[in-house]
């Protein structure tokens, strides 16, 4: 079974090396990694070129690319029959391509594509606020449901085929729809939680509303997730203005809604973040705590902005 490593990169200059000395760590190596480059202009293409790892290395400069362009270039120029996925900005367990490869060895495989996980790697109060608000713990994982990120999981080449790829159109929430795909095509799904890839959340709240309006633009064009999209908006547009209403005439009466809001929003954020505050000091334990509830109306926001822009999107290139 040979195995391909496939990387998208653009501007990652102060993030390749690390990605790469874990890919040097591995227990099991892959037998080539090869990198789509979207258009560097940071000295990325350069710290590549040197390969100071001396990987079995491929770069194809592809600029302009998005991440789904980059990712089917990446993978049609393989050779190996299996293909492991993961992002720049990331680092890998020693592990990671071993356990994620596993179920698809031998010929009693088990599977045609494997999820791997992924867990933040925090630097400082509010990266640690958003990883606790917005990022899944395995315990809140149902590996039946589990719909893996690009950032870690491995398939068989020839389902890649067989689906025709990563959708080219899709700039976010690209990996949703091949996942979707690859169940429509009846391909069969393993979860292999030890095969872990750490990842930097974003660095501050501008960032972090950019993402997620990206991922709502996504959402909109893609038609994925209206009833979670239609219960935000009823949540922040009716819901809440009828709680502001009972609070100015009844006060009392409105009280346990409020705690029920709050619950609902911020309980399963604060449930992450408990264990998560052990790494930070007692002034950054207060600023995380603080961050959640910023975080969670900004990401709703962000949410509400992007998805309708989406639907615009696909709306026009339906009549196109």
């Amino acid at each position: 079974m040979r195995v391909s490593l496939i990387v998208t990169i653009k501007n990652e200059a102060e993030s390749i090396r690390r990605l790469l000395d874990s890919v040097a760590a591995q227990s099991c190596a892959p037998d080539e990694i090869v990198i789509v480059d979207g258009g560097s202009t940071d000295g990325t293409l350069e710290t590549l070129r040197k390969n100071p790892w001396g990987l079995s290395l491929r770069v194809i400069e592809s600029p302009g690319a998005n991440i789904s362009q980059g990712r089917n270039a990446a993978i049609g120029a393989a050779t190996g029959t299996v293909i492991c996925s993961t992002d720049a900005g990331v680092w890998l367990e020693p592990d990671w391509v071993k356990t994620l490869i596993a179920p698809l060895a031998g010929r009693s495989s088990s599977a045609d594509v494997v999820s791997g996980f992924f867990v933040p790697d925090p630097h400082g109060a509010f990266e640690t606020a958003l990883a606790a608000t917005t990022l899944p713990a395995l315990a809140d994982i149902h590996p039946e449901k589990f719909q893996p990120s690009s950032r870690s999981i491995a398939f068989r080449k020839a389902a890649w085929e067989k689906v025709q790829g990563y959708p080219e159109w899709l700039d976010y929430c690209e990996d949703l729809l091949f996942d979707f795909a690859l169940r429509d095509a009846g391909y069969r799904f393993a979860f292999a939680p030890g095969a872990v890839a750490h990842f930097r959340p974003r660095a501050n709240l501008r960032a972090f509303f950019k993402q997620y309006y990206r991922y709502a633009r996504g959402d909109g064009k893609a038609n994925l997730f209206f009833k979670r999209h239609l219960i935000r908006y009823a949540t922040y547009w009716i819901a809440l203005p009828l709680v502001v209403l009972l609070t100015i005439f009844a006060p009392l009466v409105s009280l346990p809604l409020w705690a029920l809001a709050a619950v609902f929003m911020f309980f399963t954020p604060y449930k992450r973040l408990m264990p998560m505050l052990r790494a930070l000091n007692w002034i950054e334990r207060l600023s995380a705590i603080g961050w959640v509830p910023v975080i969670r109306v900004t990401g709703d926001m962000a949410k509400m902005i992007g998805y309708p822009v989406g639907v615009v999107w696909r709306t026009k290139h339906r009549k196109e």
